[in-house]
């Protein structure tokens, strides 16, 4: 990994003022197919930005190089000011401790209890005491909605709801100013699916985070973003509010918000927001 002269000891590895994640010409590829090409992408702090895009279009490709999972092919990914591709250790640490990450099918370790699995990030990153670890560790467990005595439970004896739930618990084990969610309400039901919609809009709220959320769910667009990012034709074509994206003559856009599901997502929004 490359050494950059701005990451030199003794630097505060990250800017408090910078923007939370901001991507500039990012360019990914598998072989001669080309994902991304020049895609562009700021995220502003304390907003729940959603993104979302066709099959294929990247947007999982997005979250993995945005976290450091992938390395672009070009262009530059800066989270709280640090570019990615030159973080040393400490400053990777210092990311780490800022953000939490909600994977699509939960990726908790299916040999550990869910408090286990919500302490781990706390042993790694804190030198705290283990008491104090189990009691921080039940306390996102009950902030997220979980039961009583679902710290003890193996992920195995959870439902998806709970799997989501207790994935989110260690997600905010670190009381993380970044969020990313993986498709979170996929493979819940309407009514799980609206609850957790909920949980996430309450949370962000209350504790100020920042919310990077892939997704499909129209109802969770409409509901709990600031703002969504489309991704089409290998950039980010627009990035507005949902009501905004609605007037937009994009292909893409106008048929994802004006097809069938994206008119009853509309509807149903307006009537809980009482508007006729």
């Amino acid at each position: 990994m490359s050494v950059c002269p701005e990451n030199a000891a003794g630097a505060d590895p990250l800017d408090p003022t910078a923007a939370p994640i901001e991507v500039r010409g990012l360019v990914s590829r598998f072989g001669d197919y080309v994902v991304h090409d020049g895609l562009n992408l700021t995220i502003p702090r304390g907003q729940v930005v959603g993104v979302v895009g066709g099959s294929g279009a990247g947007k999982s490709v997005l979250l993995n190089t945005i976290i450091g999972l992938r390395e672009p092919e070009g262009g530059s990914v800066r989270v709280f000011g640090q570019d990615i591709r030159y973080a040393r250790r400490r400053a990777w640490t210092a990311i780490e401790r800022k953000w939490g990450v909600l994977f699509q099918q939960g990726a908790l370790w299916s040999n550990l209890t869910v408090r286990e699995n919500v302490a781990a990030p706390m042993y790694e990153h804190t030198d705290l005491p283990k008491s104090q670890i189990r009691e921080l560790a039940d306390l996102k467990i009950a902030l997220t909605g979980l039961p009583p005595g679902a710290g003890a439970l193996k992920p195995s004896e959870l439902s998806g709801g709970m799997i989501k739930r207790a994935s989110l618990a260690r997600a905010l084990a670190l009381d993380p100013e970044l969020l990313f969610l993986d498709e979170p309400t996929a493979g819940l039901d309407p009514i799980g699916a609206a609850a957790f919609d909920d949980l996430i809009g309450e949370l962000s709220r209350n504790l100020k985070l920042t919310v990077f959320m892939i997704t499909h769910d129209l109802d969770s667009l409409y509901t709990i973003t600031d703002q969504v990012a489309v991704i089409a034709e290998k950039k980010v074509v627009a990035m507005a509010p949902v009501r905004e994206l609605e007037l937009s003559d994009q292909p893409w856009i106008n048929s994802y918000f004006h097809g069938a599901r994206g008119r009853a997502a509309a509807e149903r929004n307006m009537r809980l927001a009482g508007r006729p």
